[in-house]
């Protein structure tokens, strides 16, 4: 697959590369999708806990990003535009995260809108299916949580204890709306080889997310041969020994490393994201990516 074809690195707001040896957070949420802070205060928290750059990785939407950007203009902390794309996967569905994207590409766009289409769709299932077992759950409930964004499970499983069907979040996602639970539902699921496509084609970069015991050397030299261009070796599901294991893979097959606490604010009860700039993910990881973007395209055979 080409590779993606970008202009200069971008550096910090004072044009300066974050100092060597600092800490970045390149997995973060916002209210613009299922995270508990507006993005600007995510940006205020990624200061405060001493990260020099994050990405703002919302489920399916950039919405978030001109606000965190500006933000990161205000308080020196570089914001790299982000997403957290779900796509098909042999076990159901996994997340990858696209770096590096426009919030102005109506292609892109367009692909968004319908991923979370399907999201709405996907919520109201789930209250119908709630609904159906006696759970007091209104589709209206589900969008108070999500208060504009796009619409997740953790917004289901939060109306759902709002409404006093579970104790926590854990409760509603055990006993409804986890995989194989009552109330769960599918996801129309794009596959990984579109998903890299379309953020290659905006000069973006694709890194598959928190694989655990799942990332092995086959599988992940599959999907580089579809336009992998990172692993997250670092997450808060990631134990030292899948750690040493992705990274084993990441330096064998060539493909760099991402890392993050896939932090959602602070935490209501029976969740359990990691804390932001957890995974003590170093600067020069960002640099690496930002060397990537500015190779030329690889010229495909003819």
């Amino acid at each position: 697959m080409d590779r993606p074809r970008a202009g200069l690195p971008t550096l910090t707001p004072s044009g300066q590369a974050p100092p060597a040896g600092s800490i970045i957070d390149l997995h973060v949420h916002s209210t613009a999708s299922d995270g508990g802070l507006a993005p600007e205060v995510v940006v205020q928290r990624a200061l405060a806990a001493g990260l020099s750059a994050i990405s703002l990785t919302d489920h399916d939407t950039v919405a978030g990003v001109p606000a965190a950007v500006a933000a990161g203009e205000r308080l020196g902390v570089r914001v790299v535009s982000g997403c957290e794309f779900s796509t098909s996967a042999p076990w159901g569905e996994m997340h990858v995260l696209g770096y590096f994207l426009p919030t102005d590409s109506a292609p892109l766009e367009a692909f968004l809108e319908r991923c979370r289409a399907d999201r709405m769709r996907r919520a109201r299932a789930m209250v119908d299916r709630l609904q159906g077992m006696g759970v007091a759950l209104d589709f209206d409930d589900v969008l108070h949580q999500a208060r504009g964004g796009a619409v997740g499970r953790p917004h289901v499983a939060r109306a759902i204890v709002r409404g006093g069907g579970a104790l926590g979040m854990s409760e509603a996602f055990d006993r409804y709306i986890g995989r194989g639970r009552p109330a769960f539902v599918e996801k129309v699921l794009p596959s990984f080889g579109e998903v890299a496509t379309l953020v290659h084609s905006v000069r973006g970069l694709v890194s598959v997310a928190h694989l655990k015991d799942r990332g092995t050397r086959a599988f992940i030299e599959r999907l580089k041969g579809q336009g992998l261009d990172a692993i997250e070796t670092r997450h808060p599901s990631h134990d030292p020994e899948v750690r040493s294991r992705l990274t084993d893979i990441s330096l064998r097959l060539e493909v760099l490393r991402t890392g993050g606490s896939d932090w959602h604010g602070d935490p209501e009860p029976g969740e359990t994201h990691g804390a932001l700039g957890s995974q003590e993910v170093p600067a020069e990881w960002l640099e690496r990516l930002d060397r990537l973007r500015a190779e030329p395209p690889t010229v495909a055979a003819q």
